[in-house]
């Protein structure tokens, strides 16, 4: 695993570019990484939004994890059909997405879905179509401690809508989430100072609940920075997700992390426009482009800048004697991974060097059947 051109693949004169290539193997070895941390499997609930693959959803499951977390009813749906039994939406069904709440729990009826809910209104109307259906829904109540993306702020109201939650009969209040993406200190003692002081109006919420008879089953807590950290606490699930694939943004900033980059994207040298510049044909519909330039790690092309992007093109500065030829094939690390395998509607995998088949991106489209 630790053989320094991992990467290169062999009989690539035929492989499209550009393309995204994962590596079945060093995914395993996150999945173990992930769960050594963690300190079994049972204290997980991966997040599935960075694959969205089916082939990754069974990697886990043989290594144990039960549990997962997603973003949309497609993921979902993902998980339903390959057997997970324990399914938690992490975004807040709103408008036609509560009907497809119970479309999957009426389609999947071996696995228990769960979501979650920040404001009473929506925690009502959910309410009302379980009492409907004769249905009780596990909801979590949705916590921002400092994120500002969603959630509400651990209070005197998050306090009042768990207890409503609690106390309605089609309604199970299972628990809190947490999600601190914020959290991106590059020192782990930094990162872990900010993050316990970040998770004590969390904690003070639980202890008040708890001191009026109201039970907190489970925090679901923390991404792929901080979940070593909430793995040290009693009756907290940790929720990575970038771990299995892991990218250049994350392994640069947090090397505290061993996890390994299982996920290189494949792109060939289409011209060369002027004396000291390269453009490869990985535009910005093939690659995460949120962030700034740049936007990819070289892993076998040096003494590079790059300098512009669009649809189809990257151009990247490069000294004359440091350029390969027109046609030559480049690898390299995503900066994010998670938008960039959204991309594909497949991705190829390697094993030792050699291209051994394709796995779908079944859930990047926002639907799947329901």
């Amino acid at each position: 695993m630790t053989t320094k051109d991992w990467y290169t693949l062999t009989e690539t004169n035929n492989i499209l570019t550009p393309s995204l290539v994962v590596y079945p193997e060093r995914i395993a070895e996150n999945i173990k990484t992930m769960i050594q941390i963690a300190g079994g499997a049972q204290y997980l609930r991966p997040h599935i939004k960075t694959h969205k693959m089916a082939e990754i959803v069974q990697l886990q499951l043989q290594a144990g994890i039960n549990k997962f977390k997603c973003a949309t009813i497609a993921e979902a749906e993902l998980l339903g059909q390959c057997g997970a039994k324990d399914i938690l939406l992490a975004m807040q069904p709103v408008g036609a997405n509560i009907a497809r709440f119970f479309s999957l729990i009426a389609t999947f009826p071996e696995a228990h879905f769960s979501t979650i809910t920040d404001n009473l209104e929506i925690a009502m109307e959910i309410a009302n179509r379980a009492a409907e259906k004769n249905l009780k829904i596990s909801l979590w109540v949705d916590i921002n401690n400092g994120m500002n993306r969603s959630g509400i702020v651990p209070g005197t109201a998050a306090e009042e809508l768990y207890k409503a939650i609690h106390k309605h009969p089609h309604l199970i209040a299972s628990g809190l989430h947490v999600y601190d993406g914020h959290i991106r200190d590059k020192d782990p003692i930094a990162r872990k100072k900010t993050c316990d002081r970040d998770f004590a109006p969390v904690l003070a919420l639980k202890k008040s609940l708890e001191d009026a008879h109201i039970p907190v089953p489970t925090i679901i807590a923390g991404g792929s920075p901080t979940f070593p950290f909430h793995a040290e606490r009693q009756g907290v699930e940790t929720s990575p997700g970038t771990t299995l694939l892991w990218d250049a943004g994350y392994g640069n900033s947090f090397k505290d992390l061993a996890f390994l980059p299982a996920a290189v994207l494949l792109t060939r040298i289409v011209s060369k426009p002027n004396t000291d510049m390269l453009c490869f044909d990985l535009g910005h519909k093939w690659v995460a482009c949120e962030k700034e330039l740049p936007r990819i790690h070289f892993l076998n092309v040096s003494n590079t800048e790059q300098t512009g992007q669009s649809e189809e093109h990257l151009v990247v500065h490069c000294p004359q004697d440091s350029q390969p030829k027109i046609g030559a094939l480049a690898y390299a690390i995503p900066l994010h991974i998670c938008p960039t395998v959204a991309k594909y509607n497949r991705v190829l995998t390697a094993v030792d060097g050699t291209i051994t088949g394709s796995w779908k991106v079944a859930a990047r489209n926002n639907k799947i059947t329901l």
